[in-house]
């Protein structure tokens, strides 16, 4: 990954952090919990009302990805 891409991302992140707390903390307690064959599912509702839901089972290719990216932030 291009080092500069990596400095541009840090302050959005910073400031994400700090808008949705509870969200990142979720994050982190629920990345604690996922392990092979868990169902990770992600809802969308627009302001209207409209759902948009997708789901994946996790395999062990999965949480290597997860990791990465952990020790990346």
């Amino acid at each position: 990954m291009n080092p500069f891409t990596l400095m541009q991302f840090k302050p959005l992140l910073e400031r994400f952090r700090e808008r949705h707390p509870k969200f990142v903390q979720f994050f982190g307690y629920a990345g604690k919990s996922i392990t092979e064959g868990s169902l990770v599912e992600i809802t969308v509702t627009d302001p209207e009302g409209k759902k948009i839901v997708t789901n994946i089972r996790v395999d062990n290719e999965d949480i290597a990805l997860f990791n990465q990216f952990k020790e990346m932030l």
